[in-house]
């Protein structure tokens, strides 16, 4: 392991004393503007503003990276034995050291190809940034991966695959719809708890589709810390029965997938190939303005596959976080033309318009 990564026994004392500090009340505040010190933010830059991943105490950057990535080769899709993987290694290798210019600490990786891509990235500088994993093709989205054995099995196989020693997030894809059983669940947790007590697994995490299920989780199973759920700049928050009201509660970190729609919300194809748009590039930063309103967010998660994209977000992040009239009816306009024409696929983001 190189030796600027965290050892296994730095990890095990770490986790500990972030848990204790949490549950003594000596939690990280929201925001780096409160006094936070800078020895305690993986990867600080002073440009960029941190927020508390809920009850994990990590701070994380305001914007993160990951959702399913865009791959630059016209039709190729996410297995890594498609063309093009060499323009691909090298692509996510110079994004990725952008974003540790510009201190962004969290990557978000959801299938097999995605991790073996972004461990790749890291390698020789995995202190630099958190690492959330989620195999999703050998976890409960699939009958046979339901059991805590072979969740452990398919985590290992997948740590051995990528040559990595430890994850900061064990984030479990789980199904869509909220189908999974309580049983389901429950090896999701008995599997992460073997993984902590290993020192592969710091946090455990969940990705749904479905905010009643999602709510249903934290509340029932508190080790459960960070959800990953939609949140696009079409989103507001429920005035009553909120899943917020559940995130506040449980202290439970949030990252907001999907915050362009799937990229319905980009007019001139500017997510496409990394391409720039100043009309693009305006209501990404509105979109990510907008969302950062929500003090219940830690950070919206974007697929960046360029250097001008990971500059544009982060500037989203120092310009002022309230729209004025003029910005918000640009994007309100741009959302309804989004959302009335999102692909057959994406429609059910329409379901996110209340969370």
């Amino acid at each position: 392991m190189d030796r600027k990564s965290i050892t296994r026994r730095e990890f095990m004392r770490n986790s500990a004393l972030t848990a204790a500090g949490t549950a003594i009340g000596l939690g990280l505040a929201q925001s780096a503007g409160a006094e936070e010190p800078q020895a305690k933010i993986l990867n600080y830059n002073e440009n960029m503003e941190y927020r508390r991943l809920g009850k994990t105490g990590l701070m994380l950057s305001a914007v993160v990276q990951g959702g399913h990535w865009k791959r630059l080769i016209a039709g190729s899709g996410w297995d890594r034995a498609d063309s093009g993987m060499e323009e691909l290694d090298k692509n996510r290798e110079e994004v990725l050291s952008h974003c540790i210019d510009v201190g962004i600490n969290y990557v978000d990786a959801c299938s097999g190809g995605e991790i073996l891509t972004y461990a790749k990235a890291l390698r020789g500088r995995r202190d630099k940034m958190y690492l959330g994993f989620s195999w999703y093709e050998r976890e409960p989205r699939f009958p046979e991966w339901r059991t805590a054995a072979k969740l452990m099995s398919g985590f290992d196989q997948g740590l051995k695959e990528a040559s990595l020693e430890y994850v900061d997030v064990w984030r479990f894809s789980a199904m869509m719809g909220g189908e999974n059983t309580d049983a389901d669940v429950e090896a999701m947790v008995q599997a992460f708890e073997k993984a902590h007590q290993q020192g592969k697994a710091r946090f455990l995490g969940v990705s749904s589709h479905d905010r009643d299920w999602l709510k249903r989780v934290i509340e029932k199973w508190p080790q459960f810390s960070v959800v990953l759920t939609p949140y696009t700049a079409n989103s507001k928050e429920k005035p009553t029965d909120s899943l917020f009201d559940s995130v506040r509660k449980q202290n439970v970190g949030l990252l907001g997938i999907k915050p362009f729609s799937s990229g319905s919300l980009f007019r001139d194809g500017a997510g496409a190939g990394g391409r720039q748009s100043d009309g693009d590039d305006e209501l990404a930063r509105l979109a990510i303005r907008y969302i950062l309103s929500n003090d219940a967010i830690t950070a919206p998660m974007a697929g960046l596959i360029s250097i001008h994209q990971v500059d544009n977000i982060a500037r989203a992040v120092r310009e002022r976080r309230e729209l004025d009239r003029k910005e918000a009816a640009v994007l309100k306009h741009a959302v309804e033309e989004a959302h009335a024409s999102l692909p057959p696929d994406y429609e059910w983001l329409r379901k996110w318009d209340w969370v």
